[in-house]
């Protein structure tokens, strides 16, 4: 089993039921980015922003600048730039939101910068709770269908966005704030073996 895999059961044992789906969450978050793909965080603000901040900088790792970057952009910039994986969360673009909340249906807000963002190979996490918010069941629906990898992150209640995703974490809890608080640890998790795998000496 993988290092941290088995330190978030040490952590964290409710979750040993999850394992295999976070390893499998993994394997296609891989996939993605050594594709050149991106990833899609849509649904719960806080985690969608927390979750990216920890792959578009380093995490436990620094990740250098290697000696490719030294070369393109030279010693200074490199010497204060770190690895990162693109990740977007599409809780930001707030003049996007507003604008759409505005004119439009609230509920599409996530398909619509889906659909503007999303590319096939790309991957959507869409978090909810419960599993049934509308915004991440339409954002899932156009990424599904756009060829998009999609992963839901849910309770164990699943709702419809485990229905529509390819591939669903559901952490074992139907109380919102216990759903919230393992959900944390499960992003975390595969945020450091995303690390191990693309900076395993710490370097970009």
């Amino acid at each position: 089993m993988n290092r941290h895999l088995s330190q978030l059961v040490g952590r964290v044992p409710a979750l040993s039921c999850c394992l295999e789906d976070i390893e499998r969450v993994f394997e296609v978050l891989r996939n993605s980015f050594a594709g050149g793909g991106k990833l899609l965080l849509g649904g719960s603000g806080a985690d969608c922003e927390h979750w990216a901040g920890e792959l578009l900088k380093g995490f436990l790792s620094k990740r250098p600048a290697g000696h490719a970057v030294k070369e393109k952009l030279g010693a200074e910039l490199a010497a204060n730039l770190q690895g990162g994986l693109p990740a977007i969360p599409l809780t930001g673009f707030l003049s996007l939101r507003t604008a759409w909340q505005n004119d439009c249906n609230p509920d599409y807000v996530y398909a619509q910068l889906v659909h503007a963002l999303g590319r096939p190979g790309d991957v959507l996490v869409g978090i909810s709770t419960s599993g049934n918010s509308k915004n991440v069941a339409y954002a899932l629906e156009t990424a599904q269908k756009s060829g998009l990898r999609t992963v839901a992150l849910t309770g164990e209640g699943g709702g419809r966005a485990a229905e529509l995703a390819e591939l669903s974490i559901r952490v074992p809890s139907r109380e919102v704030h216990l759903i919230q608080e393992m959900h944390l640890p499960v992003y975390h998790a595969l945020c450091l073996m995303l690390e191990d795998e693309f900076f395993p000496e710490g370097g970009a």
